[in-house]
């Protein structure tokens, strides 16, 4: 790719953040609008749940996918292809008749969102070569995912009471828009000098694994965990599991190294990226039901309420990266373990829904926690190794956040659901001590999330861990036909 100036290496920064910027957004503006998606198309909990699993899981299942073709035919060309379908499927979504047809046109956004996030990195990462502003460009990328967090619940807010929840989709069409020409006009093309090889098999285990996954988790609660449905769901997803890991280890080119899991830091750090996405896809599902649904807020009233921990996320975000950089990911990641969990064990034991100053403490808390986990999570997934690993180790970081969130909206949602189904009392109060009442145990789950990313932000930061990751690097060093010079990463 030809040096470009920096004023071009800007526009061509401006251009990826628009992509993750309506990606990102997206998400957060949904969640907002779940009461009025459930109102109007009629939904169930765990329709509300596919409407958020759908595209998760198959950003997920694609992610890796995606930058593997974006080395391939270019990833100017793939990028192109992206924000077209994205564009299409949020246009597709704010028509959907019903809610099939909406979970159907959110995988469709999905596939489009596979091909920006990863694609948009990895051309940040060959257009800004010097590592210190390489560094600063990526901290801008990351500063991005804080300014959706924060503006997600107040333009959800306001465009589902002043317009309609179709309206949150609409906004993706413009952008979208501009970014394609913008893309079009200044935007170089670039491939990998060595792309790998395309891993078939290995995609479908990886989204019969997912999918069978989530559906048994989601649907547990209507059919029965026991059910011959939810079992057998269960065991394909098992199937699924062992035949990945025992096709993978033959390949020469995997889908997923297997040899990375040496790593702690890695291993600690795609655990970690799980939890943590786990924890706010749950928390974020949780909050919208019970804010509206249960004290009645409006859609936009309750996005004000949760604009504390949004606000704290967008504070904090950027803190973490300067601690990562001075003092590494263990400190942060010891933080954010602590304010996670505070914040869990505040709504698990004392109760925080029912007192809005705990409300409103345990919101800040998670929003300071959450603001500082995200940065370590891919440092420390590509420490220690060689450089030519360093953007498949950072996709597969990047492919755990999205496993997480799918995991909690589908864990979370599950736990609910089959409390408010042992509900027997129609009346207002009665319903809101039963909401309480069956998230109990959700929140006991986000705060073990919470204690899991402590306890691995100690364990794989440390002296033994850098050890098992410099023995990780030995492993490609010695077999460096094997080694995957891509730069694919994903925020």
């Amino acid at each position: 790719m030809p040096e470009l100036s920096h004023r071009r290496r800007l526009l061509v920064l401006a251009i990826c953040c628009m992509s993750l910027l309506i990606v990102s957004l997206d998400n957060t503006v949904l969640n907002v609008a779940l009461p009025s998606v459930q109102r109007e198309l009629h939904a169930s909990v765990s329709g509300l749940q596919w409407t958020i699993d759908a595209y998760t899981l198959v950003l997920a299942s694609l992610l890796m996918l995606s930058g593997s073709m974006a080395d391939r035919l270019g990833r100017r060309r793939v990028f192109l292809a992206g924000l077209v379908v994205f564009s299409l499927g949020s246009l597709l979504c704010s028509l959907a008749p019903g809610l099939e047809w909406l979970v159907v046109f959110r995988m469709v956004q999905a596939v489009g969102g596979s091909m920006l996030n990863p694609v948009a990195m990895s051309i940040i990462t060959n257009t800004f070569t010097e590592p210190r502003e390489r560094a600063r460009a990526i901290g801008v990328w990351g500063g991005v995912v804080g300014i959706s967090m924060a503006a997600g619940p107040i333009v959800g807010g306001l465009l589902v009471e002043s317009v309609g929840w179709r309206s949150i989709f609409w906004i993706n069409v413009p952008i979208g828009a501009l970014a394609l020409f913008l893309t079009l006009r200044y935007v170089p093309e670039s491939r990998a000098p060595r792309p790998r090889r395309a891993d078939p098999v290995g995609q479908l285990l990886v989204i019969a694994l997912f999918g069978s996954l989530t559906y048994a988790i989601i649907e547990a609660p209507d059919a029965g965990w026991l059910s011959a449905e939810i079992l057998t769901f269960a065991l394909v997803a098992l199937a699924a599991l062992a035949g990945l890991v025992g096709y993978e280890r033959r390949r020469r080119d995997p889908l997923i190294d297997l040899r990375f899991f040496h790593s702690a830091p890695f291993s600690g750090a795609t655990v970690v990226a799980v939890c943590a996405f786990a924890s706010l896809a749950g928390f974020l599902f949780m909050n919208t039901l019970y804010l509206q649904n249960i004290r009645g807020l409006s859609a936009l009233e309750a996005g004000l309420y949760m604009l504390p921990m949004a606000g704290m996320t967008l504070l904090f975000a950027p803190l973490s990266g300067r601690l990562v950089g001075s003092r590494g990911p263990r400190l942060p990641l010891l933080l954010a373990g602590c304010a996670m969990g505070a914040s869990g064990l505040l709504f698990a034991a004392f109760d925080a829904a029912a007192d809005n100053a705990l409300l409103f403490t345990g919101y800040v808390l998670f929003g300071v926690g959450f603001g500082l986990v995200n940065a370590p999570i891919t440092n420390t997934a590509v420490s220690g190794m060689p450089r030519t690993q360093a953007g498949v180790a950072a996709a597969v970081a990047s492919t755990s956040r999205q496993v997480g969130s799918s995991l909690g909206v589908a864990v979370i949602g599950a736990v609910l659901a089959g409390g408010v189904h042992t509900a027997a009392h129609p009346a207002h109060a009665a319903a809101a001590a039963d909401f309480v009442a069956a998230a109990r145990p959700a929140w006991w789950i986000l705060t073990g999330c919470a204690a899991a990313i402590l306890l691995l932000g100690a364990l794989t930061t440390g002296r033994w861990a850098r050890a098992t990751a410099r023995h990780t690097a030995a492993l490609f060093d010695e077999e460096p036909a094997r080694g995957q010079p891509s730069a694919t990463t994903g925020a």
